[in-house]
């Protein structure tokens, strides 16, 4: 469980910082500079947990599987952010800047890229079980 934890840690990061050096693109910035947080290695890490969630969805369809695995991502960022805020005082991201923000914590827009995601996490699951 430890090395996933790390391995879930590590897949997240480089998620991350690619997404965030692709998006340069949309800033016209050639340095495609990507970026993380040190607070994102334990808060991607703890896929691990959503492992059994991955066997008891196993038979449903990638639709049905997607969607919860997003709705699992979404309770994750809301809750993790929500946490750093009222503990450490400081949350890596902040989407009030966003139009379909909650509360700056999580961006209803990014459905699709978090519906991605979990079925990203779930073929890795599948490759390390």
């Amino acid at each position: 469980m430890i090395i996933r934890f790390f391995i879930y840690g590590m897949a997240g990061w480089i998620m991350e910082i690619l997404w965030t050096g692709l998006h340069a693109l949309t800033r016209r910035d050639a340095s495609l500079m990507g970026y993380t947080s040190l607070w994102m290695f334990p808060i991607y890490g703890m896929a691990v947990f959503l492992e059994p969630v991955c066997l008891l969805l196993a038979s449903f369809s990638p639709v049905v599987r997607g969607g919860v695995y997003m709705l699992c991502i979404y309770l994750a960022e809301y809750a993790s952010g929500w946490g750093l805020q009222r503990f450490v005082g400081a949350c890596p991201w902040d989407y009030s800047q966003s139009r379909y923000h909650v509360n700056g914590l999580i961006r209803l827009d990014y459905a699709p890229l978090w519906f991605i995601v979990g079925l990203s996490f779930e073929t890795l699951f599948f490759h390390l079980a």
